[in-house]
This record gives C-alpha cells, structure tokens and sequence, in this order.
C-alpha cells in the first residue's frame, strides 16, 4: 500500500471511532486512492494468481476495533460481503471457541486443528490477522488450476470422476436454507471459465448420512488423490501470517488450509483472524449446478455465503 491509501484509510478509522463496522456502506466508503488499490487486488484476484497478500494492511496504532473498521472498508471496495451464518454475520471471528467436535455450533475456523485443503462458499475470502498463534496456525495455498492440470497428467481417471457431482451435507450451522444437501462437481467449467469447489469434511459427512446419496470407492479414492496432489509441496506454498496482514483469495481457483496451532495462555496470545465472505463485482459465471447452493451462477451477482433464519 502507498503511504497516500494509508493515509486516506487512517482518517476514515478516526472519523468513524463511534461506528460498528457492518453499519459502513460504500456511499461512506468511496475514495479514489482506496479503488485504484482495489482494483489492482481485483485484477489480481480473478486474473491473475488468485492470491492477494497485503502485508501489515493495519496500522499498530489501531484497536481491534479500528482494525475491523478498516478491513470492512477495503472489503466494500472489492465486492459485498455476504453471510457467514444462520445468524447472517459477515464478519467472523476466526478463533478457537473451545468447542467439541460433537458439539452443534462447532466449525474448523472456531477450533485449534489442522484443518485440510477446501474452499469456502462465496467468490473471495478475506482474512485479517490481528494475533497469531504463539504456535502454529500457519496458511497453505495452492493453485486449484495446478491440481487439476496435475491430476489430468497423473491420475485421468479420479479426474473424470472429479468432474461428476459429490453429494454435499448442509453445514451444522446452515439453518436457513431447507434442502438437506446439494450436488456439485469439484471442478468445472461456464463460458469457459474454471471454477473448483470442494470441502471434504461435508462430503464425507453426507456419505455418512441417511439423507444423501452415498460415494461409491471410486469417488472416496478419487477425493483422496485430490488431496495427495494438493499436498505436494512441489505444488503448494506456506506461511505465517503477522498481526496486520491481510490475505485474499479466490476461492474458484486456489484451495487453502491452516495447521494446527496453540495459543498462549494470555488472551492476548490467542490467535486471532477476522474473516469476509465476498460477492466480487467482476466474478467469473459459474455451472448451472451451483444455483442451488450460491443463489445465483450469473458473473457478478451478489451470491454465496450461508442465508440467515428467516429470509427468502
């Protein structure tokens, strides 16, 4: 960032000390310095590498709460963040909640364990770490482009199967939408545009199911090369992010995961992310598959994200 987007981006903290960050629209939010940044990211994001790193983004000077007000602001500069929960955040606390595995309202970013290569359900994700882990807690990346042109190498059979639809359990804490699960392809292609999509811990929980079609061997040994090539540290890079950095990523053409991490006993030892969902103004279509689970397969759309109880 120049010191001129800094600049603009630490005025607005301080003027707008009194507001939670969600009550911030982009008619407060527009400045020119601020959309030439975004528009590079953009570019970036769905062009080029599909992995954004903004090194210490916040400024030290800055509370937990100047912080979130400045990762919204850049966030509504590249798209519309969209829901996280039933309960419709969309701006998530990452931490360790300490809950059990069995428990309803656990999910991998609210636990300390290594959690495997996925991507989430919207067109960008946005971290902001305000602490690392005392221990741990580092970021994976790779290329979903990479994986497939590997496997087509490699492994053309799980390829093909890739390419077919996996049954999809609706999340513990997706409440809001009433289909139990979806189907969709891990890799695919609209208009000719790539998109990869693909959590196995929901796969493998409809597989478990008795509401969803069950995975044949096949489809569980084609998921399980998946994930042999995409931790091939030929194909993959890894890192650990400081407080303040701010991290993008596509999510139709990288995979990411986190290790395992332990935090301190302090709280302020505790590992500490903020995490936003985005609809990107300059999204690539997607399959008519995805219609069902993103609301919407148009290139642009407000799509993705969880729908909170209680709306259309």
């Amino acid at each position: 960032m120049s010191a001129s987007e800094k600049e603009t981006l630490d005025v607005f903290v301080r003027q707008t000390s009194d507001q939670p960050p969600e009550t911030i629209d982009r008619s407060m939010a527009r400045f020119p310095n601020l959309t030439e940044l975004a528009s590079r990211v953009s570019d970036s994001l769905e062009y080029g590498t599909g992995a954004v790193m903004l090194p210490r983004f916040v400024s030290p000077a800055w509370d937990t709460r100047a912080a979130a007000r400045a990762f919204w602001t850049l966030s509504l500069q590249l798209g519309t963040p969209v829901s996280q929960s039933a309960e419709g955040q969309r701006l998530f606390d990452v931490r360790d909640a300490g809950f059990t595995s069995t428990d309803p309202r656990f999910r991998g970013p609210m636990s300390s364990k290594r959690l495997s290569f996925h991507t989430d359900r919207c067109d960008v994700i946005a971290f902001l770490c305000l602490r690392p882990a005392s221990k741990g807690g580092e970021t994976y990346i790779v290329s979903s482009v990479a994986i497939r042109d590997e496997l087509r190498r490699r492994h053309p059979e799980a390829l093909a199967i890739l390419n077919q639809p996996f049954p999809y359990l609706r999340h513990t804490v997706d409440h809001g939408n009433a289909r139990q699960y979806v189907e969709l392809p891990v890799f695919s292609e609209c208009d000719g545009f790539f998109a990869a999509h693909f959590l196995r811990v929901l796969i493998d929980r409809a597989d478990r199911s008795d509401v969803a079609p069950g995975l044949t061997d096949a489809q569980r040994a084609a998921l399980d090369t998946l994930e042999a090539v995409a931790e091939d540290p030929e194909l993959h890079v890894s890192f650990s992010m400081r407080a303040g950095d701010v991290l993008l990523l596509n999510n139709w053409t990288t995979f990411h995961r986190r290790g395992a991490f332990v935090d301190g006993r302090d709280s302020e030892e505790r590992r500490h992310l903020l995490r936003i969902w985005l609809a990107t103004r300059n999204s690539r279509p997607l399959a008519p598959c995805f219609e069902a689970h993103f609301g919407s397969t148009v290139a642009g759309a407000v799509r993705g994200g969880m729908r909170p109880v209680g709306t259309a």
